[in-house]
This record gives structure tokens, C-alpha cells and sequence, in this order.
């Protein structure tokens, strides 16, 4: 069964970002002090005593604002709303009630839900002079805190887990975390609403649009998912930005923490430069890879095409050869079904050990096929190889002398692993011990 949802509201610069990250333990959430920051849902699991529940920040609440993307900041307000069985409704108590707190409480009253009034900004010191004005919203009593100095936090945590439902089975903690990656605008915002049959990321075509790494929990096939849509890397010259800083920094983050990295190339646009250090990045921290060619409808076709383009990737990324390649339309839902049973296989692949007698057996055979290299009379030998971790695998080979084993007679060697077993979209990690 899913978790309990909590969803934290109010205006622009209250500081619901700091409580998400406080309530969560974690810096997820954007806390730089700019109004429209956090424009999408962010999710988090969080947890208080024996409950575990899903936290949801969203964009600060203008509505009478005439702000490009104030409109899909509501809508992806309303569907967070929808979910959550409570509402944390912040508000600024150093800067008292205001006009637009007053048009937010009446918004977020109608959807009928258990509402908790918060009164962030408040430290030890702080004046409680605006404090009764709050009361004013007829939402019961406020919960005083400060979110930056972790004050009242235990208190809001009780009352909110007060009001949960009786408590079910929840999720295990052992989903599949997907990371959704490549430059600006190549559709990962599309692609992952497209799995989710929902509009969970705000999509355009401006460029940069997704600031923050969004969390989805996802369930296919039997299997549980978090889906991290990513904000697109740009080429550093371009950041300008400190927010957009952030982003690029959440964003590798997002990478270290996944399984699995679906890198995403714009079919029209090919490869770019940015595409080679993203999926860097991604290789240098040894996650499963798969490299999905998005918006593929756009593309004339003729009989070769599609092999055409995967030599063309192939060369343009010559580290990521273990990655299968798969051609997806995001827009049009085509192979996305594909898509996630390749990210099921390959989580699987990265999981796979091989006992050290069957690898001794492949590595055997591998010498007897080619002989290690030799300097000057002295020929290497290969003694001894074992598995010694998993995700990614790690493979360790004990030898004579570890300078005569060239990193080509490695890959030769790693070759005859993958041809024995399927480790399709997993980096091999192969280690040289002096014995």
C-alpha cells in the first residue's frame, strides 16, 4: 500500500524548502531565498517514530500572479494536494500575516483536507507580537517552529502523524531508482510523465524548465520503482545562475544515488558535448547505464536508419559500449513499455555474481586464447580470479606483475566475461593484484 502523504504549502519565501529538507534530514529540496525557486513537486520518504510517509514540497502560492509559470505551479499544487491526506500550511512569522497568506488559505480550504498551520522563522528570540494574527485563518493552532534551526520540528512531526490513517503495509525501501538523464529539453520531464501517465513534471520547451531532481514512486510489473527526473546539465560557460548551480549539483547527486541512469539523446539533435560528460559522469560513478534515443517520431526513416544512428552514438561514445540502445518516442509512448522491462533486466545484470570456479573456468580459456602480454622475457600470469562485490560487479585478478597486464589484454579479458555472461548495461569492474 502506498504511504501516507504530507504536502507543504504557502506562498513564495516562507521557507518551506528548509522544512521539507528538515523534515526529510536531506538538502533535496532548493532553500536559496528566491521566490518561484521550487517550481515542481519534489518528493521525499520521511519518517517519525514507527511511521514512514511521503513528503511533498511544492512551489510558492502567488494566485493572483502574472508569472510565466505560476499557472502550472497551481496545477501541480491541486494533483499534491489531491494525494496528501495532510496539508502543512507555512507561513512567515517574523513577516506576520499577509494579504496573499489569507488568498492561499482559502485556495487550499476547499480541497477539504486536514490542514496544520505552521509558523516557520520563529527562534528563540523572535517577537510573538504576530503570532495571534494567525489565528485569524480559523485553522486551529498554530504549530511555532523554525525550520533553519530545527526548533518545534518534533512537535509538528507528532501532530502530523496524528493524522494518519491506521497504518498498512508500506513499501519495503527496495525500489529501483532510475535516474533520467541528459542535457536541457532532450524530454526526460516527457518521458518520465509519459511512464507515469501523469503530469507530474512540469513540461515546455523552454530549456531548463525542471530546476530540481523530482522523485516519483512507481509501480510496474510487480516491481517498485523511484523515478528521478533530473534537471538537464548545462555546459558550464552557461551557468549563470546560482539556482541553476544548484541544480547541476542536485543532479549529480541524483546520479550517484541511482541504479540505474537512462541517459537521453535527442534524436534530431544527436550527441552533443554535453551528452559525453553527462554520461561521464555517470560512468566515472560505475552505475548501469542504458542510453534511450528520445523523440525518434521526428526522424525520417529509411531501411538502415536506426542502425545508422546507433553506430554514429557508438563512436560519438565509445565508453558507454555495454549500454544497449533503445529508440523511444516520449511523446507518442512508443517502445517506453520496452524501456522499462530493458531497466528491470538491467538492474538485474547489475546485481549478477559469478561463482569463482566458473570465472576461473572463463579466465582459464581466455589465457589459453590469448597468452598475457610479456617485457622483455618476462611473461604475465594470470593465478587467480574472484568476484568480490556486486552493483557494479567487481572482478579481481591476482597476477605476477601487475605492469605487464596493458589495459587492452583487461578488456580482452572483460570481453570473455560478457560473452559468458549477460551483462548488458553494467560497467565490469577489473582489478589488478600483485600476488
Amino acid at each position: 500500500m502506498d504511504r501516507p502523504v504530507v504536502c507543504i504549502l504557502g506562498r513564495p519565501n516562507v521557507g518551506k524548502s528548509t522544512l521539507f529538507n528538515a523534515l526529510t534530514g536531506s538538502k533535496i529540496s532548493i532553500t536559496e531565498d528566491t521566490p518561484g525557486v521550487t517550481r515542481d513537486r519534489i518528493y521525499a520518504k520521511a519518517r517519525w517514530l514507527d511511521r514512514e510517509f511521503t513528503l511533498i514540497d511544492t512551489g510558492g502560492l502567488d494566485p493572483g500572479s502574472d508569472e510565466i509559470f505560476m499557472p502550472e505551479i497551481l496545477a501541480q499544487a491541486e494533483v499534491a494536494v489531491e494525494h496528501a491526506q495532510v496539508i502543512l500550511f507555512v507561513v512567515d512569522g517574523k513577516e506576520g500575516l499577509t494579504s496573499m497568506d489569507r488568498e492561499v488559505a482559502s485556495y487550499i480550504r476547499k480541497f477539504g483536507k486536514k490542514i496544520i498551520l505552521v509558523v516557520n522563522k520563529m527562534d528563540a528570540k523572535q517577537s510573538r507580537d504576530h503570532m495571534y494574527d494567525f489565528y485569524e485563518l480559523a485553522l486551529g493552532e498554530p504549530y511555532v517552529i523554525s525550520a533553519e534551526q530545527n526548533r518545534g520540528i518534533g512537535d509538528l512531526l507528532d501532530a502530523t502523524i496524528e493524522s494518519f490513517p491506521p497504518a498498512e503495509t508500506e513499501f519495503a525501501g527496495d525500489e529501483i531508482k532510475v535516474a533520467f538523464i541528459g542535457k536541457p529539453n532532450a524530454g526526460k520531464s516527457s518521458l518520465v510523465n509519459r511512464i507515469l501517465g501523469q503530469e507530474r513534471s512540469i513540461v515546455t520547451n523552454i530549456p531548463g524548465t525542471t530546476r530540481d531532481s523530482i522523485h516519483s514512486f512507481f509501480e510496474y510489473e510487480d516491481t517498485e520503482y523511484v523515478l528521478i527526473d533530473t534537471a538537464g546539465l548545462r555546459k558550464r560557460k552557461k551557468i549563470n545562475e546560482k539556482v541553476e548551480r544548484y541544480s547541476a549539483v542536485r543532479t549529480l547527486r541524483s546520479i550517484e544515488m541511482a541504479d540505474v541512469c537512462v541517459l537521453l539523446i535527442d534524436a534530431v539533435e544527436g550527441v552533443s558535448e554535453q551528452d559525453s560528460k553527462i554520461a561521464g559522469f555517470a560512468h566515472d560513478n560505475q552505475k548501469a547505464m542504458i542510453i534511450a534515443v528520445n523523440k525518434w517520431d521526428a526522424i525520417e526513416k529509411e531501411n538502415h536508419t536506426m542502425k545508422t544512428y546507433e553506430m554514429e552514438i557508438r563512436r560519438e561514445l565509445p565508453f558507454l559500449n555495454y549500454a544497449p540502445m533503445i529508440f523511444i518516442s516520449a511523446k507518442t509512448g512508443t517502445r517506453v513499455n520496452k524501456l522499462l522491462d530493458l531497466i528491470h533486466v538491467v538492474n538485474n545484470n547489475y546485481s549478477l555474481r559469478i561463482q569463482t570456479g566458473v570465472l576461473n573456468d572463463i579466465m582459464n580459456r581466455a589465457v589459453l586464447m590469448n597468452q598475457p602480454p610479456s617485457d622483455k622475457g618476462k611473461r604475465g600470469k594470470l593465478y587467480y580470479a574472484s568476484q568480490v562485490s556486486a552493483r557494479p560487479p567487481k572482478i579481481v585478478l591476482s597476477v605476477n606483475d601487475k605492469e605487464l597486464f596493458h589495459f587492452t589484454y583487461l578488456r580482452f579479458l572483460e570481453n570473455q566475461i560478457r560473452m559468458a555472461y549477460r551483462f548488458d548495461g553494467v560497467p565490469i569492474i577489473m582489478e589488478l593484484r600483485n600476488r
